[in-house]
């Protein structure tokens, strides 16, 4: 129990002193991981795990879209994105359709990496 408040103050203190974006980046490992145990619990046959775990998914993408500065012509482009994300975890979930999540996941994975690759860059930059 000891070793389980550790980590929660561990993981809470990351939290509370990571900049935008690595909570953006956090964000993006949230929804992978979110994603594959979806997926797990389909094989599983677990549906409502499957359905929790979307669910988690579809909140962090609804969290990114309501985040967009629309005074930035790119904010379109991700709003169309995070839409038919949104549209595909919808029917993924009222199916429980483990080839829909693999296709969120592989959206959610080229994402982060470029993610991964705009801070690696603007780090790179300073």
């Amino acid at each position: 129990m000891l070793a389980n408040q550790g980590y929660a103050a561990y993981a809470n203190n990351k939290i509370m002193t990571a900049s935008p974006a690595e909570l953006t980046l956090m964000l993006y490992e949230g929804a992978i991981k979110f994603a594959n145990l979806a997926i797990e619990a389909i094989d599983a046959n677990d549906i409502q795990k499957a359905h929790n775990n979307i669910m988690k998914v579809q909140r962090i993408i609804e969290e990114f879209q309501s985040t967009l500065d629309h005074k930035y012509l790119v904010a379109k482009d991700f709003d169309e994105v995070y839409n038919y994300l949104l549209m595909r975890l919808r029917e993924a979930n009222i199916k429980k359709d483990k080839d829909i999540m693999e296709e969120v996941l592989k959206h959610l994975r080229t994402m982060r990496d470029t993610w991964k690759e705009v801070m690696r860059t603007a780090h790179a930059s300073r």
